[in-house]
C-alpha cells in the first residue's frame, strides 16, 4: 500500500484500486465482492465464505465492511414457516460510483481548504519574519 499521495499517483492501479484508497478496504473484501458481482443470485454469509475459501466469521466481517461502504446491499428472504436469513448482493456500480465521486470531490475541497489555511499561516510568518 502506498504511504502518500505521491506514491499513490506513481502507482498502476485498477479500478478495483479504489476499494482500498477510497474506503480502506482489504483484499478479502475486493474478493468477497468480486464474488457477489460475479453471481446472478444473491448470496448467503455461508456461500460467500465457500466462494473465497473462509470461515463464515471471517466472511461475515468483510461483508459488514462492504455494507458499511455502500458496496453491499443485505436483504431478509422470509421462510415460509416463519423465521428469516438474509442474503448479499452487490450495490448498482452507478450509485457506488456516485458515491464515491462525492467523496472524492469532499476531499478535493477539504485539501483546497488546508492549503489555504498553510498558505494564509507561513505567509503570515514570513511578514512577521521580514518585519524584524
Amino acid at each position: 500500500m502506498a504511504d502518500s499521495m505521491a506514491e499513490y499517483l506513481q502507482k498502476d492501479m485498477e479500478c478495483e484500486g479504489l476499494l482500498e484508497c477510497i474506503h480502506g478496504l482489504k483484499e478479502l473484501d475486493r474478493e468477497c465482492f468480486q464474488v457477489l458481482v460475479e453471481t446472478e443470485e444473491p448470496l448467503t454469509i455461508d456461500e460467500v465464505a465457500d466462494r473465497v475459501d473462509r470461515e463464515r466469521s471471517t466472511a461475515y466481517r468483510s461483508i459488514q465492511r462492504l455494507l458499511q461502504s455502500g458496496f453491499v446491499q443485505k436483504e431478509q428472504v422470509n421462510y415460509e414457516q416463519g423465521g428469516y436469513y438474509h442474503v448479499y448482493r452487490p450495490t448498482d456500480p452507478d450509485e457506488v460510483a456516485d458515491d464515491m465521486q462525492r467523496m472524492l470531490n469532499d476531499w478535493y475541497a477539504k485539501m483546497g481548504q488546508l492549503l489555504q489555511e498553510f498558505r494564509d499561516k507561513y505567509d503570515d510568518q514570513q511578514a512577521v519574519a521580514a518585519e524584524n
